[in-house]
């Protein structure tokens, strides 16, 4: 039976990755070292259900230090999704913990997986690689536009040295904004909703014109679980995982207000972030191509789906106020 390592097993993409990889019957074990970029306690609640699973095992280490002889041992590929996240908390001295999570801990897991024989490993990379779009530039030419956007660049480079150098079957995925249960606190989509239903103001960065494109993780993960297990690619292989359908924000704003049925809140407008591009937009024809993969969740169905999970959650919190059993103990969180 294939064994899968999953590097960030317990995060937003990552365990719904580890879900999907046991629901199509892999061994699949999960790394994590429960970093304190939002709370721990979230991550531990993704991969609740997922410890009893006899097909699980869920490692607590960290990449920069773990005894990766050890991690690797019997695994056959790697899905690398373990990393420091955030646009803006990037610049300024923070930046080297940037570079210690996303180029050298990615380093030191690609020299393991080489030595180890991991025979697929795939890297998330993210679409800040391309910073902005510059119409007179070739299509597709990353241009950074934050230290977070270069240092998932500097690791795909990485990934691409190793592909060549040792013949690593190894290849990355630009994920484009992605959205859906378990989302991150600090995206947007998860703020609106929030904001929403506690009937505050929406905190919004620029003037809402910002095009995005969103992207389910229901996709994002069926990207990644073809990109481990598809036929021989070409060396240096990068796709980009988007809808391919980019929306303003302000549209983003409007399903969610129609979704959540709310009352109309006023907007706390703030000067837009440093890295923050006017507009991202991927180009899924190559992952058609190699991986026979496609999104199919439309936007309203996914923002559905991810203000059905915040709903949950406020309902589990009021049943655990009032001493009552809760989704968490009683093992939800399954998909």
């Amino acid at each position: 039976m294939t064994r899968i390592l999953v590097t960030g097993a317990a995060g937003f993409i990552g365990s719904h990755l580890c879900e999907s990889l046991l629901y199509r019957g892999f061994h699949v074990r999960g790394l994590d070292a429960f970093t304190d970029f939002y709370a721990p306690h979230r991550k531990y609640a993704n991969v609740a259900d997922l410890v009893v699973e006899p097909a699980f095992d869920l490692v607590t280490a960290d990449l920069l230090t773990a005894d990766l002889a050890e991690v690797l041992d019997g695994v056959d590929a790697v899905a690398h999704l373990a990393g420091e996240p955030g646009v803006s908390t990037s610049w300024g001295p923070d930046f080297e913990r940037y570079l210690d999570r996303n180029v050298l801990a990615t380093h030191r897991l690609l020299a393991g997986a080489t030595s180890a024989g991991v025979r697929r490993f795939v890297y998330a990379s993210s679409s800040s690689v391309y910073g902005v779009i510059d119409p007179a530039g070739k299509p597709g030419e990353p241009r950074p536009a934050s230290p977070y956007g270069v240092s998932k660049l500097a690791a795909e480079t990485l990934v691409g040295a190793y592909a060549t150098t040792f013949g690593l079957s190894a290849l990355s995925l630009r994920y484009f904004s992605v959205y859906g249960p378990r989302q991150r606190p600090d995206m947007a989509a998860h703020r609106f909703i929030e904001a929403l239903l506690d009937g505050r103001p929406l905190t919004l960065f620029g003037d809402g014109r910002q095009v995005r494109d969103f992207t389910h993780v229901d996709d994002v993960v069926a990207a990644t679980v073809q990109a481990l297990v598809a036929d021989p690619l070409p060396p240096v292989t990068v796709l980009d995982v988007a809808s391919s359908s980019p929306v303003e924000i302000s549209t983003l704003i409007g399903t969610l207000r129609d979704l959540v049925g709310a009352a109309a809140v006023g907007l706390d407008e703030r000067s837009e972030r440093p890295g923050d591009v006017p507009r991202t937009e991927g180009r899924i024809t190559a992952a058609r191509e190699h991986l026979g993969w496609a999104p199919v969740t439309d936007l309203r169905t996914g923002l559905a789906r991810q203000v059905d999970w915040h709903r949950a959650l406020r309902a589990d919190t009021r049943q655990a106020l009032d001493g009552r059993p809760g989704r968490d103990d009683v093992g939800a969180g399954r998909r």
